[in-house]
């Protein structure tokens, strides 16, 4: 541990020899092609598939009222009334976004699959739609789904401490409103399934690139009234998922549906269209924003109302409306806190994960609304910062809302950052610019990057939902010859796990980490799991390591039982080191494929009473708990952070900007591979920059999506992601297995450090940043607006009047 040894899994994926779900072939496999609505809301009062069945080399259909019979709706989270809401693999009677699956067609090809598509006759009753979640909550909205009788599907109040003291002890009150925008984070593999029922064992088998599959099964299993233990998950390579491939069992029931009808193995491979369209977007929130401070820069508390808006269906929410307040106060010392939190269903395409899940939009709001006190007070940001943070002799430090922020570092990481962009130069040549017209920005943002979710956090939202904790399982084997497998449930797509866990084994057993083989990908015949079990909330190395430190331990006991036996010898004289078991006192060894010889095929030279073998398995959880009546409780074991500034140029006469300096530092714990970190810190940082500058999601009034395309969705590439100055920081978790804690989430980083960056720049033009997205088009509309006095509406600045102030 802590060498930046290349990942092991590199080689093939490099030269081509990944196996993705589209690489796997099976023998008279056919092709899925779905049909997709081309309106927002509407009812379907035809759909004919007749000629599209005719057609020559079409093996069999799909459509809703089909799967309406033989399927159930999915399970919901959501409390009363929200939990009524019907939700199926493909859209039955009615329409409720863009995208929305209509129709299924399976044929001898792709090619074929889609043309018959086109002859599929539907029609539509357009009905009203709504795009706007704060307009869906209107009384006289269309309702979108009238089983449920209202698009709210969500509400909660927090309220910690005293906020009305807070309010009457300020000096002022700043009062501002705050919209994030929707984007996704594109993995370079979009969605698939290939879906195999074999009659004669009754199993059905779902190769896919599902982040946490088994996680998926009771959804799987209740809407096809299908058998959880027939039921097999096989991933192998994913192509990236970042939260995007969590919600794909729609499209596995689908194509599970299709697999049963047509009795052969059916492939799915969604385009790119579809995934922009129709996978997941990033939660989209509004949030209006009271400010208690000090004319010092002591912010006092926060106020807030958000409007979460979650899309067509719930699906993975109302998860989102609780997730936020893992990190409820951010890196700040605030003990007042108020959160009304509103999330509605609109007629766009339904949220889900997306990397920094909830958590950025939340941080993204609290780093802009320290820069907008920083502004109104005429004080630096940095000032601010470091006057509210939390400082390293209070950890660990338990927030508002119940959180514990397992160790860190605040201050330093935001003095390191500064050092590392040379902060006080750019502030020195931005004011010189000034004066010649130049529009220099400088901006900061310090965000926590929190890690391994308690799944108890959706009890806020319905505490009759049926999970708590989190929990992962590894196996770790030694063979007859002295080789060591490794098998974990934590279904990697791209993490580097394979390089990782062989790293944590290779050190408990005194070998090279080329000694271990790891498993790549997931089997659920395989792999031990929970059904926890998965790669999201950067909870891989910190659940991966506890599982795998819990079957070393096991399989060390027993191996130092045999080695002791042989060599006459007590057990706990035994240590592991150059694969041997070593006898510290006397010096005397066995080579590990000599108990592994012993173990397996010489056993009549076992311990008396030992059982054959040497293999151990693990289930490893943190120590969680479940939400107390004011919503208190540790959401995630460890606390990540990140400390980002952007410095930029901006013309003022097209709205472009570029980045001239990017620096960050990060601090995830102690640090298994700081290589592989170094790529989650790049990845993170370049997602986030994606979508400050480039990524968008845009509807028009229609409910068409305007940006379906990468032609019109923008995706940074290499070229255009500035170079950044890295340096991290080593702070052991208090908490986690060898004071590990997860890490590459950190995309909303690098929303609040621009955006704070671009408001500074445009500061001697009285321009104010209230959207996490920065293009030139909006950026040079903000400033027009500006010259001809057509501010959209100004933050309230309220000042209090007192006695001897």
């Amino acid at each position: 541990m802590g060498r930046p040894l290349r990942r092991k899994e590199d080689y093939r994926l490099i030269t081509g020899l990944g196996k993705f779900v589209d690489d796997v072939k099976m023998p008279g496999m056919a092709y899925v092609a779905v049909l997709r609505s081309p309106y927002a809301h509407a009812r379907i009062s035809k759909l004919d598939v007749s000629k599209a069945e005719a057609m020559d080399g079409v093996v069999c259909t799909l459509v809703g009222d089909e799967v309406a019979k033989k399927t159930d709706p999915f399970l919901q989270i959501s409390a009363a009334p929200a939990n009524k809401m019907k939700d199926y693999c493909l859209a039955v009677g009615k329409v409720h976004f863009v995208g929305e699956p209509v129709a299924a067609v399976v044929a001898e090809t792709r090619s074929l699959a889609e043309d018959a598509l086109e002859l599929i006759e539907v029609e539509y009753e357009v009905l009203d739609h709504v795009l706007d979640v704060r307009a869906a909550l209107q009384p006289k909205a269309p309702v979108i789904h009238e089983e449920v009788g209202s698009n709210l599907v969500f509400h909660e109040m927090w309220d910690y401490g005293d906020m009305e003291a807070a309010m009457n002890d300020a000096d002022k009150v700043l009062k501002e409103e705050l919209h994030f925008h929707r984007f996704s984070s594109t993995p370079i593999e979009n969605n698939a399934v290939l879906a195999h029922y074999d009659k004669a064992t009754g199993v059905l088998t779902l190769y896919n690139n599902n982040q946490m599959p088994m996680f998926c099964i009771p959804w799987i299993s209740f809407a096809l009234k299908f058998p959880s233990n027939r039921i097999r998950m096989v991933t192998g390579d994913i192509g990236g998922g970042f939260g995007t491939k969590i919600i794909s069992y729609p499209y596995m029931v689908l194509a599970s549906m299709l697999a049963m009808k047509s009795g052969r193995p059916v492939k799915w491979i969604e385009s790119r269209t579809e995934h922009l369209l129709a996978a997941n977007h990033g939660n989209e929130r509004t949030f209006a924003v009271e400010i208690p401070v000090k004319n010092d820069g002591t912010i006092l508390g926060f106020k807030v109302k958000a409007w979460d808006d979650c899309g067509g269906y719930t699906r993975y929410e109302p998860a989102g409306a609780t997730i936020w307040a893992q990190v409820t106060p951010g890196a700040y010392r605030f003990k007042n806190f108020q959160m009304e939190f509103f999330q509605g269903v609109t007629n766009k395409c339904p949220v889900g994960p997306n990397r920094g899940y909830s958590r950025m939009q939340h941080l993204w709001m609290l780093e802009r609304c320290v820069d907008i006190v920083a502004r109104e007070l005429g004080l630096d940001p940095t000032e601010v910062r470091l006057k509210n943070f939390i400082r390293p002799d209070e950890m660990p430090y338990v927030t508002p809302s119940g959180g514990i922020y397992d160790g860190g570092d605040y201050p330093e990481s935001l003095r390191r950052v500064v050092k590392l962009v040379d902060y006080w130069r750019w502030r020195k040549e931005q004011e010189e610019g000034r004066k010649t017209g130049r529009l220099i920005g400088i901006g900061l943002s310090t965000v926590l990057d929190s890690g391994t979710n308690n799944f108890a956090q959706v009890k806020i939202g319905n505490p009759d939902n049926p999970f708590s904790g989190n929990s992962e399982g590894a196996r770790i084997s030694i063979d007859t010859l002295g080789g060591i497998q490794v098998a974990l449930g934590t279904v990697p797509q791209g993490q580097g796990h394979e390089t990782f866990a062989s790293q944590v084994v290779a050190d408990e057993f005194g070998v090279h980490p080329d000694q271990v083989n790891v498993l790549m990908g997931f089997d659920s015949t395989v792999n031990p799991y929970s059904h926890q079990s998965g790669a999201y909330a950067s909870r891989c190395a910190v659940m991966g390591t506890g599982a795998l430190l819990g079957a070393a331990k096991k399989l060390k006991e027993k191996a130092a039982r045999i080695a002791a036996h042989v060599m006459k010898s007590d057990p706990e004289r035994i240590v592991f080191k150059d694969g041997a078991a070593v006898d510290r006192d006397s010096g005397k060894s066995i080579l590990l494929w000599q108990i592994g010889n012993i173990a397996w095929v010489n056993n009549v030279l076992l311990p008396e009473g030992m059982e054959p073998g040497l293999v151990a398995i693990n289930y490893w959880k943190p120590d969680f708990g479940l939400p107390d009546e004011k919503k208190r409780l540790n959401q995630t074991l460890t606390y990540s952070y990140q400390s980002h500034a952007a410095v930029i140029e901006l013309d003022r006469e097209t709205g472009k900007f570029k980045i001239l300096q990017y620096a960050i530092v990060d601090d995830c714990g102690r640090q298994i591979n700081p290589l592989i970190v170094e790529g989650q810190v790049h990845g993170a940082a370049a997602h986030g920059i994606g979508a400050a500058m480039y990524e968008s999601f845009v509807y028009n009034t229609d409910g068409q999506l305007q940006s379906s395309t990468f032609v019109d969705y923008l995706v940074p590439t290499a070229l255009d992601i500035p170079h950044m100055d890295t340096e991290s920081m080593e702070t052991p978790s208090l908490f986690a297995p060898k004071g590990i804690k997860g890490v590459g989430e950190g995309g909303g980083t690098p929303l609040a450090a621009i955006a704070n960056a671009v408001e500074d720049a445009l500061s001697p033009l009285g321009v104010e940043i209230r959207d996490s997205h920065q293009n030139p088009q909006d950026v040079y509309k903000l400033i027009e607006g500006n010259r001809a006095g057509r501010h959209a509406g100004p933050m309230t600045n309220v000042a209090k009047h007192k006695s001897g102030k």
